[in-house]
This record gives structure tokens, C-alpha cells and sequence, in this order.
């Protein structure tokens, strides 16, 4: 599978289908990988995927620190996650595409869209991450990895990132860099003897500012209600995927559709059907 390097850090990356470039960012959390497409929650379910290829070049990553893309120990925010989308973008001669996240990877769609704009055809917000009970657990999993850390060192964090395959969202013990840790010896090296301090400040600064709000986080709600780019917002209904943050970003994205279908009968038929609709509905506005 094909590796670029975007912004200094590498990343792994797929394309597939024909037809118009959708760019998707992939669902689970701090384990975002171009497999979850097909293995995580309902996006397994539904094979999105697999329909969506028969009309679009469909471009699949592993999001930074994720799978087999690389890293580097900073406080992430948005803009990050941002840079890595438009970058293989470049890198592919993609100018404008479609953009579809699934889970937490709406956070960074939205963000794209509000940052460039120009390179947008359309959003599909698929299940977005949001809610107070999902704020509330990502500040815990911040909070449990900070407290081993400071317990037992960071020399600890490595032993026991190297002895699992667990990620951050499976044991907060190892923080949001366990599996770089696991694949690169430099970076666990350099890891290992950061500054006590200067590791806390950049974990508590990276949760207070990833997830800062009690609805969908990333792009301020000011920047959404000027965004000129058409969406397709499918609601999720669980802790993680609050009905509030679905319908939080109908409120402020002008230009929205609204699939109003619960989780249970959003099918493999359905599913796919409804998304392909928008899509096409939106090429041909072009």
C-alpha cells in the first residue's frame, strides 16, 4: 500500500473505485485507520465502502499517529489533522474533491471545508462524534494516560505500549503515541526522555483544545454558518455519536441534508443508496 510523506510525517494511504475523488476520513477515534471503513461499528455493517467505489475514486488513510502512518510528539489539534487531508490532496493532483467522515473524522471534514473551502465539492457527515458524554470520556482517557504517566514515567508508558496492541481508545495507558512507540525505536527513544512537564503540558493542552465543547468538536460554530459547501448529515445514537451533535451541525451549516433514519434501519441497502443520491444530486449542481 502506497506511503507518502505529508508535513514531515508519513502517511499510509489507498485509492480505489473510479469515477469522482471522495477523500474520507475514517472512523475510530485515536485508531483512525483506512480499515475502519470496513471493521469498525456499523461502518462494517453497512459496506460503504465497497458502493461507494463503483462511482467514486475513493481515497482511504490512516490518520496521523494511526495504523501505519507516522507521528510526532506535539499538541495535535484540528489544523493538524486538517493539513494532512489537503496534503494528499496535493500529493495525489486531486483539486477539489467530495469529503466523508465517519465518527470523529467529521470533526476534521468540517475543519477542511471551513479552512479551504475551494477544495470542497461536498461534505458526508457520517454518525459525527459529539455529545457532553463523549466530551466528558475523551477528557477521561486524557486524564487516565496523564496520571500513569506521571505515576510511573514515561519509561513505563514504552514498556507497556511495546507489550500490548491495544491503542489510546482501547487503554488510555498508553496515550495517543502508543502504537509509534510500538513501530519506531527513534521515537521511543526520544520519547522516553522527554521532560516530565513539558509531556504534561502538551497532553492536557491537546484535550482541553481537541474537545472543548459539549457537541461536535473542531471548527467554531461562527466559520460553519458561512460555509458554503453542501452536506449530508446522517445521525448516530450512542454515547459517542450523540443525536445532538447530528442535529448541532444541521442547525449551523446552511446548506444541509438531513437523513432522519435511525441507527437501526440505516442498512446496507439504505445506506449506501442515500449517500450515492447526495453525491450525485451535488455533481450535478456543479
Amino acid at each position: 500500500m502506497p506511503i507518502t510523506v505529508i508535513d514531515g510525517i508519513l502517511t499510509r494511504y489507498e485509492v480505489t473505485g473510479s469515477g469522482p475523488p471522495l477523500l474520507m476520513f475514517s472512523p475510530g477515534g485515536f485508531d483512525s485507520t483506512l480499515e475502519g471503513w470496513r471493521t469498525v461499528g456499523v461502518y462494517r455493517r453497512l459496506g460503504l465502502l465497497d458502493r461507494l467505489t463503483e462511482a467514486y475514486t475513493c481515497v482511504t488513510f490512516d490518520r496521523r499517529e494511526s495504523g501505519r502512518s507516522g507521528g510526532r510528539l506535539e499538541r495535535i489539534s484540528w489544523a493538524d489533522y486538517v493539513r494532512q487531508g489537503v496534503g494528499l490532496l496535493d500529493h495525489l493532483g486531486i483539486e477539489r474533491a467530495h469529503l466523508m467522515g465517519g465518527c470523529v473524522g467529521c470533526s476534521t471534514v468540517a475543519a477542511l471545508a471551513v479552512a479551504r473551502p475551494e477544495r470542497v465539492l461536498s461534505m458526508v457527515l457520517y454518525s459525527p462524534a459529539g455529545g457532553v458524554k463523549y466530551r466528558m470520556k475523551q477528557h477521561d482517557r486524557f486524564r487516565r494516560h496523564v496520571v500513569y504517566a506521571e505515576e510511573h514515567g514515561l519509561e513505563r508508558v514504552v514498556s507497556l505500549a511495546r507489550g500490548t496492541d491495544a491503542g489510546f481508545t482501547t487503554d488510555p495507558r498508553v496515550g495517543p503515541w502508543g502504537r509509534l512507540i510500538r513501530t519506531d525505536a527513534e521515537f521511543a527513544e526520544a520519547y522516553a526522555r522527554t521532560d516530565p512537564d513539558r509531556y504534561r503540558a502538551t497532553v492536557t493542552g491537546m484535550a482541553r483544545l481537541l474537545f472543548d465543547r459539549d457537541t461536535v468538536p473542531g471548527p467554531e460554530p461562527e466559520d460553519l454558518l458561512r460555509l458554503d459547501v453542501p452536506a449530508l448529515i446522517v445521525p448516530g445514537q450512542d454515547t459517542s455519536h450523540a443525536p445532538s451533535a447530528a442535529r448541532y451541525l444541521q442547525e449551523c451549516l446552511p446548506d444541509t441534508e438531513y437523513w432522519d433514519v435511525p441507527v437501526a434501519e440505516q442498512t446496507r441497502e439504505s445506506a449506501p443508496a442515500r449517500v450515492l443520491e447526495f453525491l450525485a444530486a451535488v455533481g450535478k449542481r456543479e
